[in-house]
């Protein structure tokens, strides 16, 4: 039986920060765009065709340095890593920090021009940093990155469940009052 979307997307999210985490450890710098609403196939036209399952051990062998797919974003599409070495467009602001590298201005630029999610692990510091709204939330610790991923490709895009889910509460509740009103 095929879990529902949900689910997947909740699935892939650890999946992500699991392998973000580790490429953390190594220092190991990478950049993980998470498509939302707005499709960003100009984006994924430039890297290389994967149409992968999601999984922290594909996406730690990408970013291998010195390796063909290495440089460049990877984009995850429909709960698929769509494609690797991608090209995004950078954030030229000048108020952004000049410590920050080509990675963070690319996760910035692309969560400007998109409602994308980017995940950003520093080669140079080896911290972690997302990029959501032409914003840069840095140094996140992994279980911060699971939180705002949840928070914003699961819970903000899939309220149904969550109203089913509140639904079945206040009627618990409310039959739980008229049970101890008796």
């Amino acid at each position: 039986m095929d879990k529902d979307i949900a689910s997947r997307t909740k699935e892939d999210i650890y999946k992500i920060s699991i392998a973000v985490t580790e490429l953390a450890k190594s220092k190991t710098g990478a950049l993980i765009v998470i498509e939302r609403d707005i499709r960003i196939k100009d984006i994924i036209s430039t890297g290389v065709e994967m149409m992968s399952e999601v999984s922290p051990q594909l996406l730690v062998n990408i970013f291998v340095p010195n390796t063909p797919l290495h440089d460049g974003a990877v984009v995850i599409s429909d709960n698929k890593i769509a494609a690797a070495a991608c090209m995004l467009p950078l954030a030229s602001d000048a108020d952004i920090a000049k410590e920050l590298g080509t990675r963070h201005r690319a996760a910035i630029g692309i969560s400007k021009e998109s409602d994308s999610i980017a995940v950003v692990v520093s080669e140079e510091t080896g911290k972690i940093s997302v990029a959501k709204d032409g914003i840069l939330i840095a140094d996140v610790r992994e279980d911060v990155l699971k939180k705002i991923l949840i928070s914003n490709i699961v819970t903000k895009r899939f309220p149904e469940k969550n109203e089913q889910k509140e639904n079945y509460w206040q009627k618990l509740k409310i039959k739980f009052k008229k049970e101890n009103n008796k």
